[in-house]
C-alpha cells in the first residue's frame, strides 16, 4: 500500500482547546481545501474557480453550500430515505454566514464562478461546526489561485457568568445572555450576526471587538497555511477603456442623475433613471456590444452621484437627514377572524404580519447536531412576493434570502416570547410583505410585536427593529437611519439592530467595504437605539398592552390540576375514558405527571365539557349526590352499579322499590340505566346508593358518560 501524504496543518488555541485547519491530503482536485478542526468537530471547505468569467453580468457568481451530513454525529436519517436532501433550514443559514463576510472581499472585476463547498465530516457535542466552516472558507480561497483579498477570521462570542467566551460550548452557550458571530479581517470586522436576551448596546460593542482580537490568532496561522502551501493568485484584468467609458457616461448624465435623486417616490426615481440610462446610450452612440458594460458602470456613476449628495449636503435620496425616520402608521386586528394581525407601514415598505395560536402537536420538528430531534414552539416564516417590488413574476419557494430574513426577526422575537408554562399555545407568526423600499426585515419585527400584543400573546414589552446603512470616502463618513432600498444597494453597510427599550434582542451586519471600525459602529448603535425608541414609541400608542384574551377563533386552552393519583382513573382501562372525552368533545388533553392538565378545543364550550368529564371522573361522592349507574351484575340481594367508570355501589333490593321484592332480578337486569343517589358511604369509601329515594327533577352528577 502507498503511503498517505503527510498532511500540513497550522494550529492555535481557542476556548482553551487546540484549534486546527491543515490540507494537503484530501479533495486535491479542488483550487483549495482544508479541514478545520476544535475538539472533535471537523469541517471540510474546499473552493474551487471556473477557468473562464462569465460574460455579459455585472455580479460576481459566487454560490456556498453548507451541509451536516447525518453520519458526522453518528445518526441514519430518519424518514423512508435514508439519504440526505435538499438543504435544511439550518444548512442555508449557515451557508449565508459563510457568503456574507467573504463576498466583499472579491477585486472589483471578477466575475468567474467560485462555488464553495463545506461538508461537516464530525461533530462533537461541544462545538457548532458553523464558525468552523466561515474560517475554513477563507483558508481554502486563501491558499489557492482565487483572487481573495482575505483572509478573514471567525469566532462565536457569548457571555457566561459575565465572562467573554470565544467559540463556547453547547452549554455555555446556553447559559450566556447573547450569542453573536463576529466575522473579520485583520483590521477591521466584516459581519456581524446574532441574538441577545435585551444586552445594552455597549456591552454588545466590547464583546463584538474583543472578538476581532481573538480572530487575529485565526488570520495569523492561515497566514502561517499560505506561506508553506499557497499558490499564485489569478490576476483579473481591467479594460482600460472602461475608465473612458464610465468618465463619458458622467460627464452626459451626472446633472440629470442629480435631478433623479431627488425624486422621493421609488417608482417614479426608477423611471427616470431608467430614461435617463436610455438618453445615455443614446447620446453617447454605444454600439451593442457595449451596452452590458454601460450598465454597469452608470450604476457606478448613480452610486457615486448619490454618495457624493449625502457626504456633502447631508441630504439622502428622499430629502431626509441621516438620522431621519420615514413615517410610519399601523393598524391592528386588520381581519377578526385572523388570531391577530398587523400593518406596519414605513414610507413605502410594508408588513403584513399574522399570528396564529395552536395546540401542542403543532410544533415543527427539528433535528439538530446539538440537540437531536427537538419541537419548534415558535416559528417566523417570512415572504417576499415579487408584486411588492413592482415586478411581474411568478412566486417561487421561499428562497436563501426570505429563509434568512426571517430567522432575523425570529430571533429578535424569541426572548419576549412566553414560556409554555405561561402561555401553553405554539405559536406560528408570518410576514407578508406588501411593499418593499428597504428594511422589510426590520418591519417584519415591528409588525410580528404588533400581531402577537393583538393576538393576546403575554409578551412583557415591544420589540422594534432599525436598519442602518453608511456611505464612506476615505476618512469621512454619514450613517444612515432607516435606509431605502437604494441606499442599501448603492452603500457600504446594511446594519441591522432590533430590540426593546431595554436592550437588542438581534443583531445582523453585512458591509460591501473591507471593514468597519469602531468609530463607525459604535455611532451606528447609538443611531440605531434613537431611532428604534421613536419607532417604539409609535408601536405603543398603536397598542399598549397585549389583549387580555385570545381572539375567539383561536384554540381554546384550559388548564387544570389534579392529584397525580387520579390520573389512571382519568385515562381508564386501556385509554377507554381519556378517549371517550377526546371523540366526544373533540378536544386535546395534554397529561403532565405531576397532574397538570392541558385541554386544547377549537371552541371554548367543548374545553368547558372536556372540563366537565374529568370532574365527573374524580370528584369525591357525598351524600346526597344523584349518580346514573349502569348494572353490571344483579343478585337477589341487590344490584352492583357502575356509577363511574371503574367506580361500582350496592343497590340492595330494599332500596330499589317502596314494596317488599323477593330478589333484584325480577325488576333489574344487566346493563339497565338507573338514576340513583347516594345513600351511605363506608369507611373504605364505598358508595350504598337508592333508587328509591330518587325524586322527580333530580339531575345526576355524571351525565357525560352513561344515559337514561
Amino acid at each position: 500500500m502507498v503511503k498517505a501524504p503527510e498532511p500540513v496543518i497550522v494550529e492555535t488555541v481557542v476556548n482553551d482547546e487546540s484549534y486546527k485547519i491543515e490540507t494537503g491530503w484530501f479533495a486535491r482536485q479542488a483550487d483549495g481545501a482544508v479541514i478545520v478542526k476544535q475538539g472533535e468537530t471537523a469541517v471540510l471547505v474546499a473552493a474551487v474557480m471556473s477557468d473562464e468569467a462569465q460574460p455579459d453580468i455585472d455580479f460576481l457568481p459566487l454560490t456556498v453550500d453548507y451541509r451536516e451530513k447525518t453520519y458526522a454525529y453518528g445518526k441514519i436519517p430518519g424518514g423512508f430515505v435514508k439519504r440526505e436532501g435538499k438543504p435544511t433550514v439550518r444548512e442555508i443559514l449557515v451557508s449565508r454566514l459563510i457568503d456574507r463576510p467573504v463576498r466583499p472581499l472579491f477585486p472589483k472585476g471578477f466575475f468567474n464562478d467560485v462555488v464553495i463547498t463545506a461538508l461537516t465530516l464530525s461533530a462533537d457535542d461541544k462545538y457548532d461546526p458553523d464558525v468552523l466552516a466561515i474560517v475554513g472558507a477563507s483558508a481554502a480561497l486563501h491558499i489557492s489561485r482565487i483572487p481573495f483579498e482575505g483572509p478573514i477570521g471567525a469566532v462565536r462570542v457569548c457571555r457566561v457568568d459575565g465572562e467573554l467566551v470565544f467559540n463556547p460550548t453547547y452549554e455555555q452557550r446556553n447559559k450566556s445572555d447573547f450569542d453573536i458571530v463576529v466575522a473579520g479581517t485583520k483590521d477591521a470586522i466584516v459581519m456581524v450576526e446574532g441574538g441577545a436576551e435585551e444586552v445594552p448596546e455597549e456591552d454588545l460593542l466590547e464583546a463584538i471587538f474583543s472578538a476581532h482580537k481573538e480572530i487575529q490568532k485565526l488570520i495569523e496561522i492561515q497566514q502561517e497555511l499560505r506561506e508553506k502551501v499557497g499558490v499564485e493568485k489569478y490576476t483579473v484584468e481591467i479594460d482600460p477603456s472602461e475608465e473612458e467609458l464610465k468618465e463619458k457616461i458622467k460627464q452626459y448624465a451626472s446633472e440629470k442623475l442629480k435631478q433623479a435623486f431627488s425624486i422621493r417616490e421609488k417608482r417614479e426615481r426608477r423611471k427616470a433613471l431608467e430614461e435617463i440610462f436610455e438618453e445615455t446610450i443614446q447620446a453617447l452612440e454605444l454600439p451593442e456590444e457595449q451596452l452590458k458594460k454601460a450598465s454597469t458602470l452608470f450604476k457606478e456613476v448613480e452610486s457615486e452621484i448619490m454618495r457624493e449628495k449625502i457626504l456633502k449636503e447631508k441630504v439622502r435620496i428622499d430629502g431626509r437627514k441621516p438620522d431621519e425616520i420615514r413615517p410610519i402608521w399601523i393598524k391592528v386586528g386588520v381581519f377578526p377572524r385572523v388570531h391577530g394581525s398587523a400593518i406596519f407601514t414605513r414610507g413605502e415598505t410594508q408588513a403584513f404580519v399574522a399570528t396564529t395560536l395552536g395546540a401542542p402537536g403543532e410544533e415543527q420538528i427539528e433535528e439538530s447536531i446539538e440537540e437531536g430531534e427537538e419541537k419548534k414552539r415558535f416559528m417566523l416564516h417570512y415572504n417576499f412576493p415579487a408584486f411588492s417590488v413592482g415586478e411581474a413574476r411568478p412566486p417561487r419557494a421561499p428562497s436563501r434570502r426570505e429563509i434568512g430574513h426571517g430567522n432575523l426577526a425570529e430571533r429578535a422575537l424569541e426572548p419576549l416570547i412566553p414560556s409554555e408554562e405561561e402561555f401553553p399555545y405554539v405559536i406560528r407568526v408570518v410576514s407578508e410583505i406588501l411593499e418593499s423600499n428597504g428594511s422589510t426585515s426590520m418591519a417584519t419585527v415591528c409588525g410580528g410585536s404588533l400581531s402577537l400584543f393583538d393576538a393576546g400573546v403575554p409578551m412583557k414589552k415591544h420589540v422594534a427593529g432599525i436598519a442602518m446603512g453608511l456611505i464612506k470616502e476615505g476618512d469621512q463618513f454619514v450613517v444612515l437611519s432607516d435606509i431605502l432600498g437604494d441606499e442599501d444597494h448603492l452603500g457600504d453597510m446594511d446594519f441591522k439592530v432590533a430590540g426593546t427599550r431595554d436592550g437588542v434582542t438581534s443583531i445582523q451586519m453585512d458591509i460591501k467595504i473591507k471593514g468597519l471600525t469602531k468609530e463607525i459602529m459604535e455611532q451606528a448603535l447609538k443611531q440605531a437605539r434613537e431611532g428604534r425608541l421613536y419607532i417604539l414609541d409609535i408601536m405603543y400608542e398603536a397598542i399598549p398592552e397585549p389583549r387580555p384574551e385570545v381572539s375567539p377563533y383561536a384554540p381554546s386552552v384550559v388548564k387544570i390540576r389534579v392529584l397525580p393519583d387520579k390520573i389512571p382513573i382519568i385515562i381508564g382501562p386501556a385509554g377507554k375514558n381519556i378517549k371517550k372525552i377526546i371523540e366526544e368533545t373533540g378536544v386535546k388533553i395534554d397529561i403532565e405527571p405531576d397532574g397538570l392538565i392541558k385541554i386544547y378545543a377549537v371552541h371554548k364550550d367543548m374545553a368547558e365539557k372536556a372540563v366537565e368529564m374529568i370532574n365527573e371522573l374524580i370528584s369525591e361522592m357525598e351524600i346526597g349526590d344523584v349518580y346514573l349507574g349502569k348494572v353490571t351484575r344483579v343478585e337477589d340481594y341487590g344490584a352492583f352499579v357502575e356509577l363511574v367508570p371503574g367506580k361500582l355501589s350496592l343497590l340492595h333490593v330494599s332500596q330499589i322499590s317502596n314494596q317488599k321484592l323477593k330478589s333484584a332480578k325480577d325488576v333489574i337486569k344487566v346493563g339497565d340505566v338507573l338514576k340513583v343517589k347516594v345513600i351511605d358511604i363506608d369507611e373504605l369509601g364505598r358508595p350504598k346508593v337508592s333508587l328509591k329515594e330518587v325524586k322527580e327533577g333530580d339531575e345526576p352528577k355524571n351525565k357525560y358518560f352513561f344515559e337514561e
